[in-house]
């Protein structure tokens, strides 16, 4: 029975502190008519290290983009009766899909510098339509256009960081990396 009773103190405690941080937070809501207006840097400063995470982001869909896509179409890994084709497929669709992660994640990094949003806010639609080519990359059924987009889309979002000064550099994410 003794130990019951320190339990029963330490769930009345905790309790009495969940009770007043909620009546804390609800303090003065109700004169409120409306959502607070954000200021004009909220969006700004939403993420620390923006720009690193850009460079960071962009450099792995990039590394992956070249290692598992680029590489192996111009080696003609791809081509119907090529050694190790279906793996080369395989990896090809998940690196597309990381890809296209990555740069979404990149995007929103950008949104977090005031200068790389610019640079960046043109990009969007190019990446967008990067979101169905891992799929058909894993199928076999990717062409000189296919590649030639990713690496378009790679080449736009490194040229856009440079002019921001986040030079991108290519970084190959590892094999857990791509599949997780």
């Amino acid at each position: 029975m003794p130990r019951s009773v320190p339990r029963g103190v330490v769930a009345l405690l905790l309790s009495c502190v969940l009770l007043l941080t909620t009546a804390a937070c609800n303090d003065g809501a109700e004169g409120t008519s409306g959502p607070a207006t954000p200021s004009a840097s909220a969006s700004f400063e939403k993420q620390k290290l923006a720009k690193t995470r850009f460079v960071a982001n962009a450099g792995l869909a990039a590394g992956a983009t070249y290692q598992w896509i680029v590489k192996p179409y111009r080696a003609g890994k791809f081509k119907k009766g090529a050694d190790g084709r279906t793996l080369a497929l395989v990896k090809a669709g998940l690196a597309g899909a990381f890809t296209y992660n990555r740069l979404k994640a990149a995007v929103d990094n950008a949104k977090g510098d005031p200068l790389l949003s610019k640079a960046v806010a043109p990009l969007s639609a190019g990446i967008d339509s990067l979101k169905d080519l891992g799929t058909k990359l894993r199928k076999g059924e990717v062409g000189d256009a296919d590649v030639g987009a990713f690496q378009k889309v790679i080449d736009n979002v490194k040229e856009a960081g440079r002019s921001a000064g986040a030079n991108v550099v290519d970084r190959v994410p590892s094999a857990s990396q791509l599949g997780g």
